[in-house]
């Protein structure tokens, strides 16, 4: 199998400055999902309630994602309602209601233990350790973490932050897990506690690569209707683990080419409400929007 995610699955209600959405879908594992599967197998383990609208993810199955580890049981599903301002990189949360994702413990079939590529979205470092112990040598795993986790539950979060290669985390969650206001000595901190590929995010000031070899910066694509972020980092994700997935290796050369499919299919995610941009999406809008990154940062050849 070439890439399984365990993350959360949620019907959202959001409120821009450009609009609104009323219990859309949401959920850092439907985001990824969407996202890598443009470009490798996914299989998504995740829970739901029994007013989940599946009809909606139709287009995941249609896109091949493996949906038998989506587990529906009585009551209803994780549900959270947000809002932005005009400076779109942070969300103003006004309800919270985890549902049946509370009791979420996620159960992996026999296939999802010979993944690949593991991709451990936002949720309890608990629950990310666990199926990290059940999954058999996968060339990489992957995890994202929020300000709610380092807060409430650091030493667990320590526990899994040792386990992982490759780490997605904002800037400010950065500086705040380690401890320190400056963003080059917070990377070096984290890659210290455990992953030696780190992911920093940094909202319309694009992204950042940190390993043993490399510091590689991509900016964020250019756009000119943003109008809603929300699932914007798990895109990202999807985007740069799918890459990874699809080569098979993780060396310097896939990993500055992910971050850059990364953004891509950020910049994308952002332009409609929910997965609505995503759902139409098209392999060659992604390669046509990869080739103008390629033209905001390359130099060589200009004259200086």
């Amino acid at each position: 199998m070439a890439m399984l995610v365990v993350g959360s699955i949620a019907l959202d209600s959001v409120k821009t400055p450009f609009g609104e959405a009323k219990e859309a879908l949401g959920g850092s594992a439907l985001y990824f999902s969407s996202a890598a599967s443009f470009f490798t197998q996914v299989s998504l383990v995740g829970v739901v309630g029994d007013d989940f609208p599946k009809d909606n993810i139709e287009f995941l199955a249609k896109r091949g994602v493996d949906l038998s580890g989506l587990e529906v049981v009585p009551g209803k599903t994780f549900r959270w309602a947000g809002s932005y301002e005009y400076d779109m990189n942070e969300a103003k949360t006004h309800a919270t209601d985890l549902n049946v994702f509370e009791g979420f413990r996620p159960k992996l079939k026999p296939e999802h233990e010979n993944t690949e590529f593991l991709f451990l979205a936002n949720i309890d470092p608990v629950l990310q350790q666990d199926v990290i112990a059940k999954v058999k040598g996968p060339k990489a795993i992957g995890c994202d973490t929020m300000n709610f986790w380092i807060g409430g539950k650091r030493d667990e979060l320590l526990k899994t932050i040792k386990k992982v290669d490759i780490m997605f985390i904002n800037d400010a969650e950065a500086r705040q897990l380690a401890g320190v206001p400056n963003l080059f000595k917070a990377a070096r901190a984290i890659r210290e506690m455990g992953p030696k590929i780190l992911v920093i995010k940094k909202g319309e000031h694009g992204a950042m690569l940190l390993t043993d070899n490399t510091v590689f910066s991509v900016p964020a694509y250019p756009l000119e209707d943003v109008f809603d972020p929300t699932g914007a980092g798990d895109s990202f994700a999807g985007g740069f683990m799918g890459y990874l997935s699809s080569k098979g290796e993780v060396n310097d050369c896939n990993l500055r080419r992910a971050m850059i499919y990364g953004s891509v299919m950020a910049s994308f995610n952002v332009e409609s409400f929910s997965m609505e941009r995503l759902k139409t999406l098209t392999k060659e809008e992604i390669e046509k929007r990869f080739k103008e990154f390629k033209k905001l940062s390359h130099f060589e050849g200009f004259e200086v």
